[in-house]
């Protein structure tokens, strides 16, 4: 979608190019490329901006980022999507299980992108797909999509930084130690283009906080904290320290108490792109979960 921001510049902001002014609230050397052919896209007290304007304190700026992308081969698809947030540049969603987030061979009408094409479809609205944080197909919860590619841009950075912080729930096999950190790289197992492994010759850094909240009979409740983003981290790390996730098919076969891992994610704390405004968005517990969780 397109964007109109508008900014008062301050009077520590007095003397800044207009160029270095954008590139300080997190735009994009792409998002810049993209406003090029629009002379009006950048206005400066009414008037066309240029990069190398200086800026003083009062001054107007209008900016329009363009949306320069498009998702025409998405195919929108109705579902029932639980929308835990939504404003004019971000949408939180609580991701159901069994639902993959993106178009894929053999994953082209079940996805959850093509949910989210048939919503803004439905409402009039051109819509990229873009989503900032991703979740394992059959792992539930909160998941961040930005509207607009300056929304987008700032989001990515955010995550790249570390910035986000994400909060997991899952079910673990045995009595899990009450708190623990795993620092274990993971790599990809051998002859297998989907399982991970730790492997603390050639993986790439991984570290996992964990906390457990609950013991039930042979099992635990646990929180746990990433600082990467590895694929499989959170079931690759479980696994490594004796406690797998149940319901893992691929980490821990033999466990059929759950028909997918016990894997949610939780909360999500973020900046807002636009308003700076930290946000935590919460995805309660799902009832497959629950349903494990009281059947102790």
């Amino acid at each position: 979608m397109d964007r109109i921001l508008t900014y008062t510049i301050q009077p520590e902001q007095e003397g800044t190019q207009l160029l270095d002014f954008l590139r300080s609230k997190g735009f994009s050397r792409g998002i810049l490329s993209s406003m090029k052919a629009d002379k009006n896209a950048i206005q400066l007290n009414g008037e066309r901006g240029f990069g190398k304007s200086i800026l003083q304190a009062g001054d107007s700026l209008h900016i329009h980022i363009p949306e320069a992308d498009n998702t025409e081969n998405i195919l929108p698809v109705k579902m029932d999507l639980s929308i835990l947030y939504e404003d004019e540049d971000i949408l939180v969603i609580n991701k159901a299980a069994d639902m993959p987030v993106h178009p894929s061979i053999g994953n082209y009408d079940n996805t959850l992108a093509n949910g989210v094409t048939w919503y803004f479809k439905e409402k009039g609205q051109h819509f990229v797909y873009r989503c900032i944080n991703r979740l394992d197909r059959d792992t539930t919860g909160a998941l961040i999509l930005a509207k607009n590619p300056y929304s987008a841009a700032v989001l990515s950075a955010q995550m790249k930084q570390r910035q986000i912080r994400r909060t997991y729930l899952a079910i673990v096999q045995g009595i899990a130690p009450e708190q623990g950190t795993i620092d274990a790289p993971i790599g990809r197992a051998a002859d297998s283009t989907i399982e991970r492994q730790v492997d603390f010759a050639n993986g790439e850094s991984a570290v996992t906080h964990y906390e457990r909240l609950d013991t039930y009979h042979s099992y635990s409740l646990i929180e746990l904290h990433l600082e990467t983003g590895r694929t499989h981290q959170i079931r690759v790390h479980m696994k490594h320290i004796g406690h797998p996730l149940l319901g893992d098919f691929l980490y821990h076969p033999e466990d059929h108490s759950i028909s997918r891992q016990a894997l949610h994610c939780a909360s999500l704390t973020f900046t807002h792109p636009i308003t700076g405004e930290t946000l935590t968005i919460n995805a309660k517990l799902p009832e497959d979960m629950q349903q494990l969780l009281s059947q102790s």
